[in-house]
This record gives C-alpha cells, structure tokens and sequence, in this order.
C-alpha cells in the first residue's frame, strides 16, 4: 500500500542515527522503529548518555575533529572499545612480574642464540654480520638488566606495609589486622621470629607488634636485635602477650620495647598506635 500524506523530511537527528549506526531513519516514507528507539535509548546497541562538564566535552569534540572521527559519539564507542580490548589482552597476565617472566624468557633466547653464533661461526660469517649479532647480544643484556631493575622495583613497592605483626597466633592475627585494616593501614605478619629479621631488611614498617613466646625465638631477644640495629632503632615495638604483667613489665626497659599489650586484648587499648602511623 502506497505511502500518504507529505514526504517526512530528514533531520540532522535522523542524519546523525544514520551515521553512527548505518541504517536508515526514514524508509518508505515511515520514520524507522530503529531510529524511534535510538531516540528512546533503547536501540539494541545501547545509547548511552554521558554527564560531562562542557570544558571536557569540547576537548573531546576538538580531539575527535583533529583526528578525522566523524561525531563525539565515534570517539566514545572507538575508546570504550579500545579500553576494553586492552583490559581483555593483559586479563590472563596476572601482574608486571608475569609479564616481565615471559620477556625476559625471550630474552635468554636472543642471548644464547647470538652468543651461539658469534663463538662457533666467528670464523664463517662476515664481520659485519658479527658486528650486528654483537650489538643484539649486548642489546639483550641491557634489555635483561632493566627488566630485573624493574621488577625488583615492583617487588618492593607490593612489599611495603605499616605494622609487622610477629605472632604465630592466627586467631591474634586476625583480630589485630581486622582492627588496622578497618583504618586503612596495612600490615605484615610472620609466626617466626627469624624470619621477622629478615622482613625488615626488605621494608621498613611504622610500627612492629612482637609476641614474646615465639616458635624459634624469644620475643625479647628479637626486640634487643631489632633495636641494636641503627636501621631499625626509632621503629616503635610493643609486645602482644599473655605473660604476666610484672614480667613484661621487668624486661621493658632492658629490651627497648615502648609498650605492651595483655591478652586478651581490649582493641580500644590500641587507639594509642595510631599516633606512629
């Protein structure tokens, strides 16, 4: 049946669906369904508006002008797509040491590769050839070096933390770092004295929470080394114990520790470490 009534003229509305989406906004003289709910927000591909300031949408119009996109609305989609693409290809690789693992596998492949050829077809290639297989050699070396400068870098930021709890405890554990996490801080704990020691040496914390009956050591003991140690000297130790008092109390001052705590613990007690962090 033939269409009545005046043609339907083209808007720049209708003109801009039809760009964006490839299809057609009037059809045999009948405004589209399709373009209908574009205009509703509720086309299939989803129309999505976006609150911006106006400073920011003008940036992003001279951006999409400069770079030949056709509307605001093409940068939008080519960057979300992008973003997401990006998010997709690094998704199996679960951090920077992953990846760093794989080049530097790589690495060690070029390396031996060339060093292979240069001692065993020195004497059959050109001295140009080992000149370019030197250069890629020594490139791989630097390249490597960097890539452990790197990571070792991204080591010790992830081990970087405010309190080192020293307690083999799980239950203490939990209730103390439940209590410091609740007020953004970050912590470290070991059961081990020794191994305590050896923390240090990679981070420095705020502030060290150290039981006095440890597995392999002596809580006391642990707090003489730790503050004999220049490094360590200044970082607040308090002991989280369930010694007696009157023996806690004896050993304070020879020890260096600054408090202590009794188990079990009344959290409120530790409001009092909160000026160390």
């Amino acid at each position: 049946m033939a269409d009545s009534g005046e043609e339907i003229e083209k808007t720049n509305e209708m003109e801009r669906y039809e760009k964006e989406t490839g299809k057609q906004a009037i059809w045999r003289n009948q405004i589209t369904e399709g373009f209908k709910n574009w205009q509703m927000g509720k086309n299939p591909k989803e129309r999505i508006n976006i609150l911006v300031s106006k400073e920011k949408k003008e940036r992003w119009k001279k951006f999409a002008d400069d770079n030949d996109i056709s509307t605001l609305s093409k940068l939008i989609k080519e960057s979300v797509e992008f973003y997401t693409n990006s998010k997709m290809k690094f998704k199996k690789l679960e951090d920077f040491s992953e990846i760093s693992h794989s080049l530097k596998e790589e690495l060690s492949s070029i390396k031996g590769f060339s060093q292979i050829l240069i001692e065993e077809y020195k004497n059959e290639l050109s001295w140009d050839i080992l000149l370019k297989l030197k250069e890629i050699f020594d490139k791989s070396i630097n390249m490597e070096k960097l890539l452990t400068q790197i990571l070792d870098e991204q080591e010790e930021k992830k081990t970087k933390y405010d309190i080192l709890i020293i307690d083999d405890d799980n239950s203490t554990v939990y209730l103390i770092s439940e209590y410091f996490k609740k007020k953004g801080y970050s912590f470290r704990s070991t059961g081990l004295g020794n191994e305590a020691i050896q923390l240090l040496e990679k981070n420095t914390p705020k502030l060290i929470l150290l039981d006095i009956l440890l597995p392999d050591s002596d809580g006391y003991e642990i707090c003489r080394s730790i503050k004999s140690d220049n490094k360590f000297e200044n970082i607040p130790i308090y002991y989280i114990t369930a010694v007696p008092e009157s023996e806690v109390k004896k050993n304070l001052k020879n020890t260096g520790a600054e408090g202590y705590f009794l188990k079990p613990f009344d959290m409120t007690q530790f409001n009092v470490l909160l000026k160390y962090l």
